[in-house]
């Protein structure tokens, strides 16, 4: 293959893989790319996360902790961080999201199983990893007003945007401590179905982990089922909430928080899939924007999201809210 990485055979030398089979897999919305390597019976993934773009660092922190602590997060075989290179378990083709499209009956449970997985996290000490705090939830919020708004077209007040979340989010600071280890993009396109193995880990494969924090356990639940990419019913989300909450103690104001940390994501991804169209020149992105609206505005009408609430409704016209559910297209 002509476009392969400069760099990437001799990698694959020196980690015993000199001989093996090279072939490209399609990417996802950054710069890293990915590899499938085969070598006979030997399997792996090669990630090249190519600095000064990407940093994989961090991944192979938090994949270290992760299988450390009984998580299923693929085994690292070697690893260049200065180059970028890190070459880990082939957790084969099994994603969540493409088993449902073929399964569309086992949805309950696969989900169930994804809880599961996320209650086990839970009830593990939060990793060594930085805190999700005011400051980053307001950074992520206000993707929405940098991105989307500019796109639209629309003249918003930006700093009583930050203020109103600021009053939403600041009741719910405390009982984000000590915390939990989240993952922040916990969804079916970054869930790997396998078989249980002999450690007794369990079925779902974690990818994508690289930017975890230690924050509230709502958020990767309502990551999951408030999926930007896979439409999941109410009914379906109601269903599997009252699952969760069935293994844990989440206390009486773990709703609420699950509407924040719902609304507050749904405004980072819109602003996000707008700047990957308008900076990065990827407008597939765009047509997903409707199915996140959606979920933010059902969040928007719990009462602990009023000063939000409050802020769309005098900055954001009804009819682009109601109409086009956010729709830049």
């Amino acid at each position: 293959m002509s476009d392969l990485p400069e760099g990437l055979h001799e990698f694959l030398a020196l980690a015993g893989w000199g001989a093996a089979a090279v072939d490209a897999i399609p990417g996802d919305a950054s710069f890293r790319r990915y590899f499938r390597i085969s070598d006979g019976p030997r399997k792996a993934m090669l990630m090249h996360a190519p600095p000064p773009e990407e940093d994989p660092r961090p991944f192979l922190h938090v994949a270290h902790w992760l299988s450390d602590h009984g998580m299923r997060a693929p085994a690292i075989l070697a690893e260049d961080a200065a180059q970028g290179w890190v070459l880990i378990e082939d957790f084969g083709d099994d994603r969540m999201r493409d088993w449902l499209d073929a399964n569309p009956h086992g949805e309950t449970g696969a989900y169930q199983n994804a809880i599961d997985a996320l209650v086990q996290l839970r009830n593990k000490p939060s990793g060594p990893f930085p805190l999700y705090d005011m400051a980053v939830y307001a950074r992520e919020a206000g993707l929405l007003t940098e991105w989307y708004c500019p796109a639209m077209q629309l003249d918003v007040d930006c700093g009583a945007y930050d203020a109103a979340w600021e009053a939403a989010l600041a009741p719910m600071l405390e009982r984000q401590r000590p915390g939990v280890t989240v993952l922040r993009d916990y969804h079916a396109e970054n869930i790997m179905l396998l078989n249980p193995d002999p450690l007794g880990r369990g079925e779902q494969g974690l990818i994508d982990f690289q930017d975890a924090l230690v924050g509230h356990p709502a958020y990767d639940l309502v990551s999951l089922l408030q999926d930007a990419r896979r439409d999941v019913s109410e009914a379906l989300e109601r269903q599997l909430l009252d699952y969760y909450l069935g293994q844990v103690d989440a206390g009486p104001d773990f709703l609420a928080d699950y509407a924040r940390l719902g609304a507050q994501r749904n405004a980072k991804i819109v602003g996000i899939f707008a700047r990957l169209w308008k900076r990065d020149g990827k407008p597939r992105y765009l047509s997903m924007i409707p199915r996140v609206w959606a979920a933010m505005e059902r969040d928007l009408r719990h009462p602990a999201l009023a000063p939000v609430a409050a802020w769309f409704d005098a900055n954001i016209p009804r009819r682009l809210r109601d109409e086009f559910g956010g729709n830049i297209l």
